[in-house]
């Protein structure tokens, strides 16, 4: 009798293409079924490239063809298979129109507070607004948005806190405020479907989800739970920043999200005393690689003491001040982005 067991060990075995993460961890595999010497695998993997599907497809047929009692091996995708209500990933946000994800390929490029004045502004707009802090190992959504108390339990979900017309939860809320966050991908993975499944979200027109840098365990464990209907990329003008800005675009595009554009951060600054304009960290760079990649410049940022202030005070710059130049930048891009999707 083939032991469903020593199949999912071996499953753990295939790494997901360019990831040190197995596809089992990755929840790629939806399901396995055995009748009699047959073995079914339901795999939901949302990519572009068809090449590397193939190669996975065929990798799993031959890890587990080698196992005792298996005489054939089905590998069918959970969008064509008859049972794929079954792994249907509807579980995950169902009342959530359309998800966001506002991701950066590397930290200190100002991704949170972009995220957090983008929810306002977008409130302000009149949509109905949710924010998940999906930053896992540096949560700082709770600071920004002054929040303090702890979300409630009904007894059965988490209730999202409601600050300046956006319901939001993160794990900063769960966590001790000193104590560092230390987990590995599979935590990581349950940690974020625990943010989406066990909150009782309401009905809203979208999400935000404030990744963590880079292109890790937390972004792909979005984009294979969730159907993501578009990715903002934040970075700031220098080489540097750019160079994984590309990155987060490539990675998103390699699982299938649209890159709705990318917000150039610390674009510019303005004295304050004389107006003069200064680049501090080059300029023209975002602008150039939009134009390179085929996607949108949403924006152009500038470094601002009242945008800084805002994020320390838990006071959005969009909030305290909706006529602040600033702000109105903020309130330009959220427009955009709602009329992308109908929204206004």
């Amino acid at each position: 009798m083939i032991d469903r067991e020593n199949i999912s060990n071996a499953l753990r075995k295939i790494k997901y293409p360019g990831y040190d993460q197995d596809i089992i961890t990755f929840g790629v595999v939806k399901d396995i079924q055995v009748q009699d010497g047959t073995v079914t695998i339901l795999i939901d993997l949302r990519s572009n490239d068809q090449q590397t599907v193939s190669m996975l497809r065929e990798t799993i047929k031959m890890q587990v063809a080698g196992l005792p009692g298996v005489e054939e091996v089905r590998v069918l995708s959970a969008g064509t298979a008859q049972d794929a209500k079954s792994v249907s990933s509807s579980e995950f946000l169902p009342q959530v129109r359309y998800k966001i994800a506002v991701a950066s390929g590397k930290g200190g490029v100002g991704k949170s507070t972009v995220a957090v004045n983008l929810a306002v502004a977008a409130a302000k707009l009149g949509a109905r607004v949710g924010l998940l802090d999906s930053d896992i190992y540096g949560p700082s959504i709770p600071l920004m948005l002054g929040v303090t108390n702890k979300p409630e339990f009904d007894g059965e979900k988490l209730i999202p806190i409601s600050k300046f017309g956006v319901d939001l939860m993160s794990l900063g809320f769960l966590v001790e405020e000193d104590n560092p966050v230390i987990w590995r991908g599979p935590l990581v993975m349950r940690a974020l479907q625990q943010l989406m499944r066990d909150v009782r979200w309401g009905e809203l027109d979208i999400m935000f989800f404030d990744m963590p840098p880079g292109t890790g365990d937390a972004q792909l464990t979005l984009s294979q739970s969730i159907t993501l209907d578009g990715a903002i990329i934040v970075s700031t003008p220098q080489d540097v920043a750019l160079i994984d800005a590309v990155k987060g675009v490539r990675m998103f595009e390699k699982v299938n999200v649209p890159i709705l554009g990318i917000i150039e951060n610390m674009s510019y600054f303005i004295c304050g005393e004389c107006g003069a304009r200064t680049d501090i960290f080059s300029a023209g760079g975002v602008r150039r690689e939009c134009q390179r990649l085929g996607v949108d410049l949403l924006g152009e940022i500038p470094l601002d003491v009242e945008i800084r202030l805002g994020g320390d005070e838990g006071m959005p710059v969009v909030e305290k001040n909706s006529d602040y130049p600033q702000s109105k930048s903020f309130l330009d891009i959220a427009q955009k982005i709602l009329t992308r999707f109908n929204l206004s």
